[in-house]
């Protein structure tokens, strides 16, 4: 009877660690889900593309990355920042259809895919010899700085509304601890939009109007070369924030995914991502740095918890509430949380110059000012000086911004390095 009676006991007791166990795993999964939350569906909101199309490419994106790298990194892919800038270019020059924006986007998680073949082939070495750190880290010092004047002007529509939403984003982030700090864009959001509803600045009806559960509304690509000019270039300078993300998340997680289970792996779960969500109507997809954030904070590794939050994130995808809810955020409450998001963007850029120890020479400094002027240009000086700075190609297209600054980036520090001799370079 005692046997019976133990054997009963251990049965319920297994049972409930193994309810303790699910738990705990739904919990890690639904944390990671609220860090990406707010980001993933911030580049929607900004562009015009569809929040809930962006949660569904997230989810998917991961699986499939998880998928090419063995399933032994734990990264989230969400929807990148960088490529922002871009698709608003490419709405505006294509009559606000997006869909030659996804065109761009998919181009360049093909790009993506072709790079990962390149370096299972010839190596990093060679890669960083065309690509180094100072030719990407001022590409993506102009990602960010192009950004900042959109989100100036989504918050001249209310200035305090977007004061209150940027300075208590600030306050979390400095002051902040554990997890209240990776929730300082979500949180600042929510204050925003609280401020917001007290004065009177909430339009309700597409929430109202939206059904419970609806089919998110996918879309097919179209292609056009301005737009494949515009975004393809964005892949150079998300490459080496890609190296950065999976160096960091090794890190903390104390083993070197770069060499396994290889970079070449992770460029293409990256890639492949990208392509999807291109091609059914998302942002463009980027490993991201708040997941490896909650990483850190909780010590749990676990690849697995990553795919359980993305596929809670697809099923989000198909609550159209979310959707219509989101709608309903006042722009000025956006322009304020965009403001430190570009900023930090730009930082990035600054942060790998510095951490890749470039050094401050005449080739260096000369090709990082050339595509930082040429970068910013647009954005910055052509209204003051009248110029128009760019390569045309015929009536239509022309290469401008960040593609003209890769461009020229490139090739003058492969040109300089060639004609300056190594003793007259300091």
């Amino acid at each position: 009877m005692s046997e019976n009676v133990s054997s009963k006991l251990g049965v319920k007791s297994a049972e409930i660690n193994n309810w303790l166990s699910l738990s705990k795993r739904v919990i890690l999964a639904l944390q990671h889900l609220i860090a990406m939350f707010g980001a993933t569906v911030l580049v929607p909101i900004l562009t015009g593309l569809n929040p809930s199309v962006a949660l569904v490419s997230a989810g998917l994106g991961t699986l499939i990355f998880h998928a090419v790298t063995k399933r032994k990194v734990p990264v989230f892919l969400g929807s990148s920042f960088a490529f922002i800038g871009g698709i608003i270019a490419v709405k505006e020059a294509h009559s606000g259809d997006l869909s030659y924006a996804q065109g761009g986007i998919l181009v360049a998680g093909l790009i993506y895919v072709l790079m990962s073949f390149l370096i299972k082939k010839i190596g990093m070495d060679f890669i960083r010899r065309y690509l180094p750190s100072h030719v990407i880290g001022a590409m993506i010092i102009v990602i960010g700085l192009n950004l900042v004047p959109v989100a100036f002007n989504m918050a001249s529509g209310n200035f305090l509304l977007a004061i209150i939403t940027l300075g208590t984003a600030l306050v979390i982030s400095f002051f902040g601890k554990g997890f209240i700090k990776q929730l300082s864009i979500l949180i600042a959001v929510v204050v925003g939009y609280v401020v917001a509803q007290i004065i009177g600045q909430v339009d309700p009806s597409s929430f109202v109007n939206a059904p419970m559960f609806a089919i998110p509304a996918f879309t097919l690509p179209k292609f056009s070369v301005s737009a494949i000019a515009v975004l393809a270039p964005v892949v150079l300078a998300v490459f080496m924030e890609h190296v950065g993300d999976i160096t960091t998340n090794g890190q903390v997680v104390g083993q070197d995914f770069i060499t396994d289970p290889g970079l070449n792996r992770t460029l293409l779960g990256d890639g492949l991502a990208t392509l999807l969500a291109g091609f059914i109507g998302g942002p463009a997809n980027t490993t991201y740095g708040e997941n490896t954030g909650v990483l850190a904070i909780t010590k749990n590794y676990d690849p697995s918890i990553l795919r359980l939050a993305a596929v809670f994130a697809i099923v989000l995808g198909f609550v159209a509430k979310i959707g219509g809810f989101l709608g309903t955020i006042p722009t000025p409450v956006m322009g304020g949380i965009s403001m430190m998001l570009f900023s930090m963007i730009a930082l990035v850029g600054v942060q790998t110059i510095k951490n890749n120890k470039v050094q401050f020479n005449v080739i260096n400094v000369i090709v990082m000012l050339v595509v930082l002027v040429l970068g910013l240009w647009g954005s910055y000086f052509q209204n003051i000086t009248g110029i128009n700075i760019g390569i045309k190609i015929n009536e239509t297209v022309s290469i401008t911004g960040l593609s003209l600054a890769a461009i020229v980036g490139v090739v003058l520090n492969g040109t300089l390095n060639m004609i300056i001799p190594a003793s007259k370079r300091a």
